[in-house]
C-alpha cells in the first residue's frame, strides 16, 4: 500500500476554492491559505501555517500550492 500524505488539497473549482481532506475526512471549501490554515487548526495541528509547504504532510492536487482560482 502506497503512503500518502494525510493532508489532501484537491484541485481548484470552476468557482474556485478547493476542498480540504485530512485522511479521507472532508474538512470544507478553502478559498484562501487563511481558509486552509483554519480547517486544519480546527482538526487538531496547531501549526498548521508552517506545514502547508511540506509534501510530507500536504499534498496539493491538480494545481500549484496556494493557487485557489481554477486555472
Amino acid at each position: 500500500m502506497a503512503w500518502h500524505p494525510p493532508i489532501v488539497v484537491h484541485r481548484p473549482g470552476p468557482d474556485g476554492g478547493r476542498r480540504v481532506t485530512v485522511r479521507g475526512e472532508i474538512l470544507g471549501l478553502a478559498h484562501n491559505d487563511a481558509d486552509l490554515v483554519e480547517f486544519l487548526r480546527r482538526a487538531g495541528l496547531e501549526d498548521a501555517d508552517i506545514a502547508l509547504d511540506d509534501p510530507h504532510l500536504v499534498e496539493w492536487r491538480g494545481g500549484r500550492a496556494h493557487q485557489w482560482e481554477a486555472a
